[in-house]
Order: C-alpha cells, then sequence, then structure tokens
C-alpha cells in the first residue's frame, strides 16, 4: 500500500489547494485503489493563505472589511482573526494581499495604477479592533507601487517635490520628494510570509523592486523598475535582505514598518503539521498553477520537494502548466495539466478533471 501525501498549493483563479488535492487523490485511487491519502493543502503566502490558517487553527473566524481593492473601487474582503494567546493577547490577524490587493481581483491588468490600499485598510481594521500580531501574506500582487498604498492608509503620506500626496500606484513613484511618518500608526508584532526571496531596498531608497504579477503579465518589468525609481532617498531607508523584493516591493515596505519576513510556505507547513505527515510517507504530491522558473525562490513545489527528500519520499509534481525554463529535476515525476489536456484553455475551464487525470498519470509513474 502506498502512503502519499497530497499538498498542493491553490492553482491561482482556478481551484482551490483543498479541491486540487482531493482531485489527485481520486485519479491516484483509480490507478491505485489501496492506497492511503493524507491531505495538507498548502499556501506559501499568496492566494489561499488565509484558508490555510483558517483550516487549521481551531476558532479562527473570518472579519468582513470593505477596502479599496486594485481596480480603484470597494471590495468586500475578509481577514482572520485568531484566536487569543499568552503571546498575542489580542488574537492574531491574517491579512492576505491576494484578497485585498492581488492580481485576481483585476478584469484587466493595471500595472500603472494598481496599489496596496486595500491592504493596509484591512490591516488598519484589525489594528483598530486590538489585535496583538499581524501575519501578512504578500504573494499574488496586482502592482508594483513599493507598498506605498499600504503604508499610505497605515497614516505615511507620500509627497512630491510641492507638497502634494503622490498618484497612487506605480505611476507617483518617481514624484516622491519626501516621507511625512508623523501620522503613521505603531506596528504591533508583524510577520511577513513572503513566496519569493528577491531582495530589495525599501520604498524611495533604490531601483531593485521585484515587478508584481500584473506588471509581469503586462510585460513591463523594466519601463516598471525605471519609473519606480524616485528622485533621492528620503531619510530612514534600511537596506533590503531576501524577500524584501516581493509583490512589488511591498515586502520592503512592511520591513520599514518593522515586520520581519518569513518564508511562507515553511510557516504554513510547521502551522498544518506537514513534515510529521511526511514523515511516512512513500510520495508527496504537490503544485501549483504554473511552475516556471521562479517556483524555485520558495514556493510551495520546491519547498515540498526539499521536505520529502528529507524524509526519504518521492516528490512528484502536478501544475497548470510546467514552463520551458523550470528545473523539474526534484521530482521523480511530473504533469502538465496544460499538456494532458491539450491547451491552456481547456486545462483553465476543467481543472478538477485535469488533475484527476494527472494523479492517475502519476500513480502510473510511481508503480
Amino acid at each position: 500500500m502506498t502512503r502519499v501525501v497530497l499538498a498542493p498549493d491553490s492553482f491561482k483563479g482556478t481551484i482551490t489547494a483543498a479541491d486540487a488535492a482531493a482531485a489527485l487523490a481520486e485519479g491516484w485511487a483509480s490507478v491505485e485503489p489501496s492506497a492511503a491519502f493524507v491531505h495538507r493543502p498548502m499556501a506559501d503566502g499568496g492566494e489561499g493563505t488565509v484558508a490555510a490558517f483558517e483550516a487549521a487553527v481551531p476558532g479562527a473566524v473570518r472579519v468582513p472589511v470593505a477596502v479599496d481593492g486594485p481596480a480603484g473601487v470597494r471590495i468586500d474582503t475578509t481577514w482572520l482573526l485568531l484566536p487569543p494567546t499568552d503571546e498575542a493577547p489580542g488574537g492574531t490577524a491574517v491579512v492576505d494581499l491576494g484578497s485585498t490587493s492581488g492580481i485576481e481581483l483585476l478584469d484587466e491588468l493595471r500595472p500603472w495604477d494598481a496599489d496596496t490600499t486595500g491592504l493596509g485598510q484591512a490591516m488598519a481594521d484589525a489594528l483598530d479592533r486590538g489585535v496583538s500580531r499581524l501575519v501578512v501574506g504578500i504573494g499574488s500582487s496586482a502592482s508594483t507601487d513599493g507598498g506605498t498604498g499600504m503604508l499610505t492608509a497605515l497614516g505615511a503620506r507620500f509627497l512630491d517635490a510641492s507638497g502634494v500626496p503622490i498618484a497612487r500606484g506605480a505611476r507617483g513613484l518617481a514624484d516622491i520628494a519626501s516621507v511625512d511618518l508623523t501620522g503613521m500608526r505603531a506596528a504591533p508584532e508583524v510577520r511577513v510570509l513572503t513566496d519569493v526571496t528577491n531582495p530589495s531596498p525599501a520604498p524611495g531608497c533604490g531601483r531593485r523592486v521585484r515587478p508584481a504579477e500584473g506588471a509581469a503579465r503586462e510585460g513591463g518589468h523594466r519601463a516598471s523598475r525605471r519609473r519606480s525609481a524616485p528622485p533621492r532617498r528620503p531619510s530612514g531607508c534600511r537596506p533590503g535582505g531576501e524577500g524584501n523584493g516581493a509583490a512589488g516591493g511591498t515586502g520592503a515596505a512592511l520591513v520599514a514598518w518593522g515586520g520581519v519576513l518569513a518564508p511562507g510556505a515553511a510557516e504554513v507547513a510547521e502551522l498544518i503539521g506537514l513534515a510529521a505527515a511526511i514523515a511516512d510517507a512513500d510520495v508527496v504530491i504537490t503544485g501549483e498553477g504554473s511552475y516556471d522558473g521562479q517556483s524555485g525562490d520558495g514556493k510551495v513545489p520546491s519547498f515540498l520537494a526539499g521536505l520529502a527528500a528529507a524524509a526519504g519520499a518521492r516528490a512528484m509534481l502536478a501544475a497548470g502548466r510546467i514552463t520551458a525554463d523550470a528545473d523539474t529535476a526534484l521530482f521523480a515525476a511530473s504533469a502538465s495539466l496544460t499538456d494532458i489536456a491539450g491547451s491552456s484553455d481547456e486545462a483553465l475551464a476543467n481543472p478538477s478533471r485535469w488533475l484527476r487525470e494527472a494523479g492517475a498519470l502519476l500513480a502510473r509513474a510511481g508503480a
């Protein structure tokens, strides 16, 4: 009997991590009915992070909030309140950039104008309710505003040479002449979950900011980075570290506020007891919507491959697509839904069906 741990990330915008795990299990069982399955749906700081915490922590409660979404209009969303502990007597708020300022909230990309104001508004709402700790997942960003929208919602002011607040989004970054932090909220304990390890300076401190997905899909990496560079360095800049460049520089902004960066996949894995589940596994199946050249930089699949190797289990991958620059050497077998389905459109339209097919394919490969 094969012991299989199913720990995929969500397939962005198409299927949740929990539903992806269920479909993979169905597919494997169609080939090996006697297999034993353990479901551990994952997240890494991006889409699905709140859901992963909600499923793992008894007593967690969704708190509704209205914020300015990345399209510049109000949206209804939620953040997650975890019960009080000795370390956090006011409770812990889990806030997900993907559900407040994320790329999946856009009908069309807005690389110059989308911003992180909604993320900051949700964080401010949590602080107003007296939480002692913030856990902020910063994957799935729609913007490259360097976190200025978020910081503005928390009380900062970014001003041009005339003392006027800059325009929202990446469009206004080149106009920053001064930063006023006198009205900034004090930071509680802040844990920042990031799915990448790119370094970056804080907003206004230099040019190295990882383009967020909105700009990346628009093909505007270089233009965004040139436009984002402010004319001078405001006081209070800090040198960047690993992960600061995540989410178009939002990681750097949170560090400047007082946050501590943490690898999102490792944090979620610890919370859901993933290492213990894998200890007795023969196979670990993971996956995400697009496995590409960035997937080795702290995202769920590469992290899971490392855990599997340490436990002596075989790691396998199911992804919506596997790009030409992706390194699949970490996995004993891999399956692309796009290849199985025959097109990306079909894979996106029927992810459950093709994940079941992928699960069966991986079972045959592991036989």
